[in-house]
């Protein structure tokens, strides 16, 4: 071959090749950002998003003098000791707000559950059976559909201001929230074990605590105690419509334009939220 002739690269040669320098999907990656922009461009406009009001000086000016205020954080004994009964108290109703939640939920999950159905067992489910299924799932949507601030809202009119409307704010929702995501969990389990309790005469309880629950006992708790994670970040803002706790204190003293207190218990909050992360961590792992 004469040697002004370029040379076809050979297999021996395709590690010496230069790499693409184009992505080969690029145009799809283009389109879905130009989609993605047209979808949210009048979202942005219909929130009348516009985060640079936030550098405006009548804007700026206030937000640095109240940030300036948060140091030093207030550290005294007196107070430190309100924070920490406040936080207790948090931690209270979350608590009490989830194992009220429990109480609801477990049941209403029962209910809903097609494989404990006993009228299932050998095809559709009876028209009775299955408008209670319905029934009950429909109460979970409305139970989980209101959030726990408006509920902690309805609550601070009928009880008055403090815990009480806070514990029974989250109780409501997230029996909802559980109840649902109880019945799904138990729904996609191996329905052959409960179903053979069920077709030998056993009830639909002892069906659920000897074929079901073994199976799914590390999922159910896996996620109640994230839910119970969630309960404690959720009763710090339900104290800011007065439900009592930490929020309520934090509330309080935004009001009075006391930075250092508030920088206070945002730490002890960050803390507490950080604790409560690391506890479900750790029981995740117990439990896989």
């Amino acid at each position: 071959m004469p040697p002004h002739l370029p040379t076809r690269p050979g297999p021996a040669d395709a590690h010496r090749l230069p790499p693409a320098r184009r992505d080969p999907a690029w145009r799809s990656r283009v389109a879905g950002a130009v989609v993605a922009l047209i979808v949210l461009w009048p979202m942005l406009v219909l929130t009348e998003f516009k985060p640079w009001l936030l550098l405006a000086p009548h804007a700026l000016k206030p937000t640095l003098r109240f940030a300036a205020d948060f140091i030093p954080p207030r550290w005294d004994a007196d107070f430190l000791t309100l924070v920490a009964r406040e936080t207790w108290r948090t931690v209270a109703i979350a608590t009490a707000g989830l194992a009220l939640a429990l109480v609801a939920a477990v049941p209403l999950a029962l209910l809903s559950v097609r494989v404990l159905s006993v009228s299932a067992l050998t095809g559709p489910m009876a028209p009775l059976p299955a408008l209670v299924r319905l029934l009950v799932r429909w109460l979970l949507v409305v139970l989980r559909s209101v959030p726990e601030l408006i509920w902690a809202l309805v609550f601070v009119r009928v009880v008055g201001l403090g815990p009480t409307a806070g514990v029974l704010a989250i109780a409501l929702t997230f029996a909802g929230m559980l109840g649902k995501v109880y019945a799904e969990i138990l729904d996609s389990a191996e329905p052959h074990a409960a179903a053979s309790l069920l077709r030998n005469g056993s009830g639909r309880l002892q069906a659920f605590l000897y074929a079901l629950l073994p199976q799914n006992a590390a999922e159910l708790t896996s996620y109640t105690v994230y839910r119970w994670e969630c309960a404690i970040r959720s009763s710090a803002v339900l104290g800011f419509v007065g439900a009592g706790g930490l929020g309520q204190q934090m509330d309080a003293s935004m009001k009075m334009f006391a930075g250092a207190e508030v920088a206070t218990m945002l730490l002890v909050f960050m803390a507490l939220v950080w604790l409560a992360d690391r506890t479900s961590a750790w029981l995740r792992q117990r439990l896989a």
